[in-house]
């Protein structure tokens, strides 16, 4: 059990509805690992060798369709956070046309600078800046098939990347609650943003975990120009670890030794705090291309260098 809702202790920093000062409490009062749920991409956020970053791929087809069920869940109040957030007026009405819609979000800029995105953010713009640093090793790469395929062997990679000691007996009840249907039953504490009504249904957050229906709901026409698009922007590689996971294209990632433990702390050195102490316990950002990525606010770069 989590000491307090997940959405207390793992917050959504882009959802600028609780006071800053309340959040950077929130996280400065946890003595244990924090975790930090960002939709930013990796050139805006600030970077330290001493963090871990996570980050979760999904395809982006299902993204999409995974989109319209949020929006479609969405209080009227973060509607209207949503049409903020785009630029676009008050009284945007998000288009019922699916392959309308889909086409718009495929060449629209959401901001400046990006291809893609509009209304609610780029999926592949997210994922490259991400991709592009992959070979850094306090950064784990995790795909939605992956762990709807293999969930036992996925999070066990996880443990072993964030160098957490996995309890074979306790094991299989991690398993149960990373369920859709246990998160489901516990979604006034699970679903991100739940806590100030980001939702017209918490339960519904976690409706269905869209695979593949894209196929009986896009025309064809859409569909290819998603194979144009995608193909020219992402690159066959990442394309095909979007869509497929690693049992497409292999482990997008050099293959590492488990990082060593701290005994003093419990926990991994490659995964020390980003924090203003070195006192402080250690953060984790989790990115997630689930649903959306938005634009970088920040002029803040990975410090290493891109791979040649």
């Amino acid at each position: 059990m989590f000491p307090a809702p997940l959405n207390h202790l793992s917050r959504w920093l882009e959802r600028l509805r609780d006071p800053v000062e309340e959040v950077v409490a929130a996280f400065e009062s946890q003595p244990h690992r924090r975790i930090i749920k960002t939709h930013t991409p990796l050139d805006g956020l600030p970077y330290s060798a001493e963090a871990s970053y996570v980050f979760c791929g999904r395809d982006p087809r299902d993204v999409f369709f995974s989109m319209q069920d949020h929006v479609a869940n969405a209080s009227e109040e973060s509607k209207q956070d949503m049409r903020r957030r785009a630029g676009a007026s008050e009284d945007f009405a998000f288009p019922t046309d699916i392959d309308m819609l889909f086409s718009l979000w495929l060449t629209t800029p959401a901001s400046e600078g990006l291809e893609d995105g509009f209304p609610v953010g780029s999926v592949m713009s997210f994922t490259q800046k991400f991709w592009r640093f992959r070979h850094l090793p306090n950064l784990h790469f995790l795909n939605y098939t992956d762990l709807r395929t293999d969930l036992d062997g996925e999070l066990r990679r996880l443990a072993r990347f964030l160098g957490t000691p996995i309890d074979e007996a306790l094991w299989p009840s991690f398993l149960d609650a990373a369920s859709l249907d246990a998160m489901r039953e516990r979604a006034d504490e699970l679903a991100p943003g739940a806590h100030f009504g980001e939702w017209r249904s918490n339960r519904d957050f976690f409706k269905s975990a869209r695979r593949g229906t894209w196929r009986d709901l896009l025309s064809v026409e859409s569909q290819a120009l998603y194979e144009e698009l995608a193909a020219d922007r992402l690159g066959p590689r990442l394309k095909t670890w979007l869509e497929g996971g690693r049992a497409a294209v292999g482990d997008p990632q050099p293959i590492r030794p488990p990082p060593r433990r701290d005994a003093r702390r419990g926990s991994s050195q490659t995964a020390a705090a980003a924090s203003r102490s070195s006192a402080k316990p250690r953060p984790t950002a989790a990115a997630n291309a689930s649903t959306s990525g938005t634009t970088s606010r920040s002029a803040l770069k990975p410090k290493p260098s891109e791979p040649q």
